[in-house]
């Protein structure tokens, strides 16, 4: 029997996948889980797999790889999605499709699935990145396609095959979250009316800003060509350093975005995010910038980030346009180091002090009042080049 690779996240969609597919398929699946952060247990999803019918259940670490491989070009190239949004879900998917084509040669299965909907913009990066890594595999989208429309539908058809959905691990209480390293989303019917505002519990990862400390706490956060090494001037692994920031940004209540979003696949939806370390890394990353690098290269550097940020969030990771900018911001950010202070205080992230043995900034000389060594005749002489045209354009609103 052909074999499936199914990326199973203990879902009651990916659940019951398992048995449709060998059902109305005829596949074999193998499932497959990956811990990039979402602090599920791995070891009971295979069990769980298995349970469903699977005849192997394969469960992989990925924080490394996701930090390493896709958060870091995104965070050189400060990448952001409509502003807000920080792309953690995004940049999940490419990798989950890298793997799961990785795991169906190593398996030799034909198909892949997922278990995403036709209503959002995951099936659209899953199903590119896996046309552009293995297009000789079928890809299957169950709920594309079965008729279990409903969630008691999806229930009922878990009952006939003995199946017990248990406790989705993305569910907690009335609200489903997509977690990983970089934040998390989160989804519920109660969301979608954008006149109403966030219930207090959907938030998990931060503190409601006006239940915070009264008292702010400082962070330093070094980087090296872009990238965190350090908090507080404590070297530690980027996997660490993230989890650790996410805490104490969190308590903080820093990192929440609530907006309105223009989807890849045509519509306008209401969305609710989590990102404390990464928007403080962001945060503390830009005002290092502001000192190490040109205006020039920083004008270049917000447009291209606008661009990077629609190149992942459309599905576009595998593409000579991200690579192309990857290549741009490596050099760039070859001056990007050095340490910020950031002051944490309910739901902001202050810059407060930032230094950089690649600094552009100089200091006037004390009790000085001359702008670095550009003297009186040098500024008339400036004045007078840079308004040429102006001058020009004037003389010819006069003929």
């Amino acid at each position: 029997m052909p074999k499936c690779v199914l990326a199973f996240s203990g879902s009651l969609e990916t659940l019951v996948a398992i048995p449709w597919l060998k059902e109305h398929r005829n596949l074999d699946v193998v499932s497959f889980s990956a811990n990039m952060g979402e602090e599920a247990d791995l070891e009971e999803l295979g069990e769980r797999a298995l349970l469903a019918g699977a005849i192997a259940a394969r469960i992989e670490d990925l924080r490394d790889a996701f930090f390493k491989d896709f958060i870091s070009p995104a965070l050189r190239a400060l990448a952001h999605y409509e502003t807000h949004y920080l792309l953690s879900t995004a940049l999940s998917r490419p990798l989950l499709a890298r793997e799961l084509v990785r795991v169906a040669l190593e398996e030799g299965a034909t198909h892949v699935a997922h278990g995403c909907s036709g209503r959002g913009n995951d099936q659209v990066r899953l199903e590119a990145a896996i046309q552009a890594l293995g297009p000789h595999l079928k890809i299957v989208a169950p709920q594309r396609e079965w008729e279990l429309k409903t969630h008691e539908q999806k229930l009922q058809y878990a009952r006939t095959k003995r199946l017990s959905p248990g406790n989705d691990p993305q569910i907690h209480g009335k609200f489903k979250y997509d977690r990983n390293l970089w934040g998390q989303s989160i989804k519920c019917p109660t969301l979608e009316d954008p006149t109403k505002p966030t219930a207090e519990d959907a938030y998990t990862l931060t503190k409601s800003p006006m239940q915070a400390p009264d008292q702010p706490e400082e962070v330093e956060i070094e980087f090296r060509a872009g990238l965190p090494v350090a908090l507080n001037g404590k070297r530690m692994p980027s996997v660490a350093l993230i989890e650790k920031l996410n805490a104490m940004a969190g308590i903080h209540g820093i990192g929440r975005a609530d907006m309105i979003e223009d989807r890849l696949v045509g519509f306008k939806s209401h969305e609710i995010y989590e990102a404390p370390a990464a928007l403080c890394l962001y945060t503390a990353k830009r005002a290092l910038e502001q000192m190490t690098l040109s205006r020039e290269s920083l004008q270049v550097r917000e447009g291209l980030s606008t661009a990077y940020g629609r190149c992942v969030y459309n599905g576009q990771w595998f593409s000579d346009l991200r690579e192309a900018l990857d290549q741009f911001y490596e050099r760039i950010n070859q001056s990007v180091s050095g340490k910020t202070s950031v002051r944490l205080y309910k739901g902001t992230a202050t810059v407060i002090a930032r230094s950089s043995e690649f600094s552009l900034y100089q200091a006037p000389p004390a009790g000085s009042t001359k702008d670095g060594e550009l003297d009186s005749d040098a500024a008339q002489g400036f004045i007078r080049v840079w308004s040429l045209p102006l001058t020009a354009e004037a003389r010819r609103k006069k003929a």
